[in-house]
């Protein structure tokens, strides 16, 4: 794209000093365009070391609403954020819905850098290069409007702009060693930069090539395409998404329906049991810090299923600095806000941890699905996500498992019943318990088809029999020492 690339034929003074204020005033309005349809923009601006893209930034910001945006410069990513996934650090970051978000450098700087560093051979490059569309396309499937910029400046411009804050005591410390070395290697730096805008130019997330020689001129461009994905941004916003078929290698499941639920454990047994396997995960949870193996438990199942007591007796054989449960509710405003996959991103353990979530990001295609909280194009289009987001997890190296605690209707009212008539235990009854029950086929039916399509062979679901809650406490801690055994090598 960079070795390709045609400039366009720059204004004069005044024709640009008059589309520059026209693009300024365009931007104004349609930040409370943006605020009134809720839309989402995420701004990456990208390119070669003093090509200018702090400052455009500054000249861009100028003309919002300093309530509606935020700005935020990647470093290189800090030790707590190396021991989390890749994206990370950038799905943390992204907007809520009807302000922006400006990255200076971001996800193709990292890549690049490493590759140029040789921390990533063909094959890790072409891995993230996968990560990063299936980001970038979640964001625009989800209603982001994200725009891609590239600054663009030829080997000599830039030797230029270096030795003219080089020879400036109180501009020399904004030389960095990369600048330096980048400009001293320019070749081989345009060659890698070509190939990554190359690898990434899709039609939802396409590149922006800036002439970067003239400050004025870019920060023009950058404006006038900034406001013009805006106005298509709004205009398509009613659109549906085409769905992607699934694929990644699924396990046959069977349904609900088809699961016998007559298994239990012999009380006297139990107990030994119980203490036997805590013991036996207490040695593992020591040697996954020790090997920074990081864990995600995913529980759901029928409400009074016994996922809170499945729980309990997992997290009671962790050492308590190790693991942390995460219980989810009704997402809150700031963020319901964003993508509905942000809330456990920013929850996902640190390596070596365990991150133990009560009720997951399979909400999409249960509650919000049955309910209406989502669109049907929403919810379907769910399933392919889910199945990327948990293999970024598995690839980043974390132990995926997940429970369904499957019960039958009339196990659930007599539990419902005790807890109704119990004063100690009414507390985990509500008016939702009930109006759930009352659709209990409905969900039966999405739950049948979740797990059909996210069962993965790399992130497959267990079914945890809980008519007797001691037998599907037992089996889930044998699941998860089975698991953590076969990644340790044990």
């Amino acid at each position: 794209m960079l070795k390709n690339h045609v400039e366009q034929e720059r204004p004069g003074e005044e024709e640009l000093g008059r589309r520059l204020g026209e693009a300024r005033k365009r931007l104004g309005a349609l930040q409370m365009q943006i605020k009134e349809h809720g839309l989402p923009v995420l701004v990456l601006m990208e390119g070669w070391g003093t090509a200018g893209k702090g400052s455009t930034i500054g000249k861009i910001i100028r003309n919002i609403d300093p309530r509606f945006f935020k700005v935020a410069t990647m470093a290189a990513p800090t030790e707590e954020e190396l021991r989390k996934p890749f994206l990370y650090r950038y799905f943390a970051r992204i907007p809520e819905a009807g302000k922006f978000t400006f990255l200076d450098s971001g996800w193709m700087d990292e890549i690049t850098g490493d590759v140029l560093q040789g921390k990533l051979d063909d094959k890790g490059y072409a891995s993230r290069i996968d990560s990063v569309k299936r980001f970038e396309r979640q964001l625009t499937d989800n209603g982001y409007l994200v725009m891609k910029f590239f600054f663009h400046i030829d080997e000599k411009e830039q030797r230029k702009r270096l030795d003219a804050l080089l020879v400036n005591k109180d501009t020399s410390w904004r030389v960095s060693e990369s600048d330096r070395w980048q400009n001293k290697h320019y070749d081989k730096c345009l060659k890698v930069f070509d190939r990554y805008l190359d690898d990434t130019n899709v039609s939802t997330a396409p590149w922006y090539i800036v002439d970067a020689h003239s400050r004025k001129w870019a920060q023009l461009q950058v404006l006038e395409m900034l406001c013009q994905g805006i106005d298509v941004a709004l205009q398509n916003k009613s659109l549906a998404v085409p769905l992607l078929q699934n694929t990644f290698p699924l396990e046959k499941m069977p349904k609900l329906g088809e699961i016998a639920l007559d298994k239990t454990i012999e009380e006297a047994g139990y107990q030994e049991e119980l203490d036997k396997l805590q013991k036996r995960l207490g040695e593992l949870h020591n040697r996954l810090y020790r090997k920074r193996v990081p864990v995600i438990i995913a529980y759901e199942g029928w409400d009074a299923a016994g996922k809170g007591g499945n729980i309990k007796r997992i997290t009671g054989a962790l050492d308590p600095r190790g693991f942390e449960v995460h219980p989810i509710a009704s997402p809150e405003p700031h963020e319901k806000a964003r993508h509905y996959l942000w809330r456990f991103w920013t929850r996902l353990p640190k390596t070596g941890h365990i991150a133990v979530f009560d009720r997951t990001w399979y909400g999409r295609v249960m509650v919000e699905r049955i309910e209406g909280f989502c669109s049907t194009n929403d919810w379907q289009r769910a399933y392919n996500e889910i199945n990327e987001f948990e293999k970024e997890l598995v690839d980043w190296g974390a132990v995926v498992i997940k429970f369904w605690v499957h019960i039958d209707k009339d196990t659930q009212l007599e539990r419902f019943n005790e807890r109704q008539n119990t004063p100690e235990k009414q507390w985990k009854i509500t008016d939702e318990d009930w109006r759930n029950r009352e659709k209990w086929d409905a969900y039966e039916l999405a739950v049948n088809e979740m797990i059909q399509k996210t069962s993965t062979t790399y992130a497959p679901w267990h079914i945890l029999e809980s008519v007797d809650k001691k037998y599907a406490r037992i089996k889930a801690l044998k699941i998860v020492i089975k698991e953590l055994e076969k990644v340790l090598g044990e």
